[in-house]
């Protein structure tokens, strides 16, 4: 049961009403955004909420016990608000939003009536919509240890311990020929086989991409593909470093990085093939002896 402050519980039972709804956006890198439906800006807890947005509530769900409520924010892409180079750029991307009831006459009366994450976000040229998933969806997100054959651990963090900053795990330049956005060559990828560093991580370290990380799809020669288009031009002279790729399999663990020691899967675990396969006489492997010796 929602507890109401004086002053919005009275004004609630009048008659006449002067309500809106707020939204306040916290993004991953700690900036505060503030957007409202009401046709003028308003200003409360250290944050300015702005008309000008075009922001609105464009559906909203409600769940009981573990199932995940959520809804959608629908807006203009604008300027002064959130562009579509911000969110390319994945600069909303589970971001925290809070949804407030507001007096607009009086903005002391509120009342906070939700929680979520941005999930989806659907773009058309000149608008968005904006998933807002409830906080119970963190427990859909994978916790723990999982019974796999591959690696679960993230290349180069604290339970793979590659040192992915080696020089031969590491090349760092700058942008010599592009497209633009998918693909780009620099000769310092060159000097590596190829493939070395597909699956592998980018980060640009200059440019109008500065700070942007993204998934390198291949690597061949000099050439670097990305999975996604970067959210803003890539253009020669950007600085870029990029880390060598992993597919988490064990065979990869073992002779690429030498981590064999640290590889966090179950390479020996029998797969449905094994389950479905049946002996057949004279096949190898079928005195009860280790697969893998």
């Amino acid at each position: 049961m929602r507890a109401l402050s004086d002053g919005l519980s009275s004004h609630l039972g009048e008659g006449v009403t002067t309500l809106c709804r707020c939204w306040k956006l916290l993004r991953r890198d700690g900036t505060a955004a503030g957007f409202t439906d009401h046709d003028r800006d308003l200003h409360f807890a250290g944050v300015t909420f702005l008309a000008r947005s075009g922001l609105e509530a464009a559906e909203a769900t409600a769940e009981l016990g573990f199932a995940v409520s959520g809804g959608d924010v629908a807006g203009v892409l604008a300027a002064a608000s959130i562009t579509e180079e911000d969110l390319a750029g994945g600069q909303y991307d589970d971001a925290g939003v809070e949804t407030w009831l507001v007096n607009w006459a009086d903005v002391a009366q509120r009342l906070l009536l939700d929680v979520a994450s941005i999930g989806e976000i659907r773009r058309t040229e000149h608008a968005f919509t904006a998933e807002l998933r409830g906080a119970m969806h963190r427990y859909d997100q994978e916790q723990g240890r999982v019974y796999r054959a591959d690696c679960a651990a993230d290349p180069g963090d604290s339970r793979c311990r590659v040192a992915l900053d080696a020089p031969h795990l590491r090349a760092a330049g700058t942008v010599e020929t592009t497209d633009g956005r998918l693909g780009f060559s620099a000769a310092v990828l060159g000097g590596y086989a190829d493939g070395w560093f597909t699956g592998g991580v980018l980060t640009f370290q200059g440019g109008a991409n500065a700070g942007v990380t993204a998934g390198v799809k291949a690597h061949r020669g000099a050439t670097l593909q990305l999975w996604t288009p970067a959210a803003r031009a890539i253009a020669a002279g950007d600085a870029f470093a990029v880390t060598a790729g992993c597919d988490r399999s064990f065979a990869t663990c073992r002779a690429k990085f030498g981590n064999a020691v640290n590889f966090r899967g179950f390479p020996h675990m029998p797969g449905n093939d094994f389950v479905v396969r049946y002996p057949s006489q004279g096949e190898p492997g079928l005195d009860g002896g280790s697969l893998f010796r």
